[in-house]
C-alpha cells in the first residue's frame, strides 16, 4: 500500500504539472471505487488547479471553490499523460487538463476521488487525522505527550493514523531500528530520551524515502512512471533472517496486529 513517502513523490511530482492548469473535463469509467465519486465531479470543467496539497495519505487539489480529495488506495496510482492516450483496464477515471490528463489507475478499487466544497480538513475522512510527521509539531514532546497512557506497543502506535499520519508498516519498523527502539516494547513506557531519539528517526526515514522515489514493493509507480528504490537500503523489513547491517545479528521477523514486523533484537531495546 502507498504510504506517506509515496504519496508524497506523487505530490511533488503532479504540483507543476497541474498547478494553474484549467480543467477541460473529466471521465469517470468506473466510479465504483472505495467510496462511489461523487456526479459533483463532472461539474468540475471551467475550474483552475491552483495548487496540489497533501493531508496524510489523501491529495487535495484546491480548485478554487472545493478541493478534489484522492487516495491511491491499496495498488493505485496517478500518472500525467497526453490527451488521447488510450486508457487501460484499470484506468477509472481522467481529469482532463486540455492537452493532457490526470489519470488514476487503480487495479483493486480502494482508491477514491472525492470533491468537498468545505475547508478539507473538516471532511469526514481528515477531520479525524492526527500530526503530520514532516512537521515541526511532531516533536518530542508532542509524541511523549501522545503516548502517555498508551497500552498498545510502539511499533502500532506509530501506525495509528490517529494519532501519527502516514508511518505506515514499512516505515515504522525501519524508524524503529535508527532510533535503538525494540517496537514490542509498549507505548507508555517510552522515555522523553527515547522520543528525542525516535522524532528524528521517523523524519530522516520519511525524508531518505521521498528523496528515493518510496518504495515500489509490488505496483507504486509516481506520477512519471518511475519506480522508487527506497526498498534497496531497508535496514530491516523484508530481511527476516538476513543479518543486521550494524551488528550482523540476523533480523527477526514477528507479527503484531495482523502485520509483519522486523527488527534486531541486538541493536533495539
Amino acid at each position: 500500500m502507498p504510504e506517506l513517502p509515496e504519496v508524497e513523490v506523487t505530490r511533488r511530482g503532479l504540483e507543476p504539472q497541474l498547478a494553474g492548469r484549467r480543467i477541460s473535463g473529466v471521465a469517470v469509467r468506473e466510479a465504483r471505487l472505495r467510496w462511489r465519486i461523487p456526479h459533483a465531479v463532472h461539474l468540475l470543467a471551467g475550474r483552475t488547479v491552483r495548487g496540489v496539497a497533501r493531508r496524510a495519505k489523501y491529495l487535495l487539489l484546491d480548485c478554487g471553490d472545493g478541493h478534489l480529495i484522492l487516495h491511491l488506495g491499496m495498488s493505485g496510482s496517478l500518472r500525467v499523460l497526453a490527451a488521447g492516450v488510450a486508457p487501460g483496464k484499470h484506468d477509472h477515471f481522467d481529469l482532463e487538463l486540455g492537452d493532457r490528463v490526470l489519470r488514476l489507475r487503480d487495479p483493486r478499487r480502494f482508491g477514491a476521488v472525492l470533491w468537498t466544497e468545505g475547508p478539507p480538513e473538516a471532511h469526514r475522512l481528515l477531520a479525524h487525522l492526527g500530526v503530520e510527521p514532516l512537521s515541526r509539531a511532531f516533536s518530542a514532546r508532542r509524541l511523549h505527550a501522545l503516548t502517555r497512557g498508551a497500552k498498545i506497543r510502539i511499533k502500532p502506535f506509530l501506525m495509528d493514523g490517529r494519532r501519527v499520519v502516514g508511518v505506515g508498516n514499512i516505515y515504522a519498523s525501519e524508524s524503529l531500528f535508527r532510533a535503538g527502539i525494540d517496537p514490542r516494547k509498549p507505548a507508555g513506557r517510552i522515555s522523553f530520551e527515547e522520543a528525542k531519539k525516535l522524532v528524528p528517526a521517523v523524519k530522516r526515514t520519511l525524508l531518505a524515502a521521498i528523496k528515493a522515489g518510496g518504495s515500489s514493493l509490488r505496483d507504486f509507480v509516481g506520477s512519471d512512471g518511475a519506480r522508487g528504490y527506497f526498498q534497496q537500503r531497508y535496514w530491516v523489513y523484508d530481511r527476516a533472517g538476513k543479518p543486521c547491517r550494524r551488528c550482523r545479528t540476523p533480523i527477526r521477523r514477528i507479527v503484531q496486529g495482523q502485520r509483519a514486523t522486523y527488527f534486531c533484537p541486538r541493536c533495539q531495546k
